[in-house]
């Protein structure tokens, strides 16, 4: 697949849907050691009718949510052949460490996430995301997921 990828390519590779797709692209990609995903912030995003009415922010769990969907689509493409079998598995979080969330994200921002591979291959993958608004680190994370 071609960079960028965008929603058309990424329902193909993630098995997340509306309203729990959270990633809108993927900018950049080295198979089987990073990935930069994009996830654009709009004020009509369900979760914004409830956390917090008169002040919308982004919940920090969707946040790492979104991060480790980035890091997904990296694990899922770096699996040989995987497109072209036609697999689509789950993809489970085992562990999540070292999460921090250093600033809110509010409606209009668009979040860059850095995820890198710390471990490949196989079921298990471990990832340090870091998520920026505006070049300014808002959350980071270790991410540990099973591939289906």
């Amino acid at each position: 697949m071609d960079l960028p990828l965008k929603y058309e390519d990424i329902i193909k590779i993630l098995p997340h849907r509306y309203p729990f797709l959270l990633v809108d692209k993927i900018i950049e990609m080295e198979m089987g050691k990073r990935v930069v995903g994009i996830k654009n912030v709009t004020a009509n995003e369900p979760f914004f009718q409830g956390h917090f009415p008169g002040n919308p922010i982004m919940p920090g769990v969707l946040v790492i949510e979104a991060m480790a969907q980035v890091g997904g689509v990296l694990a899922r493409l770096s699996i040989p052949n995987v497109m072209e079998r036609g697999e689509m598995g789950g993809i489970f979080f085992v562990s999540m460490d070292k999460v921090k969330f250093r600033k809110p994200v509010v409606p209009g921002d668009q979040i860059r996430f850095e995820d890198e591979a710390l471990r490949t291959g196989g079921r298990i993958w471990k990832m340090a995301g870091k998520a920026f608004v505006d070049g300014d680190l808002v959350a980071e994370a270790i991410l540990v997921a099973t591939i289906g």
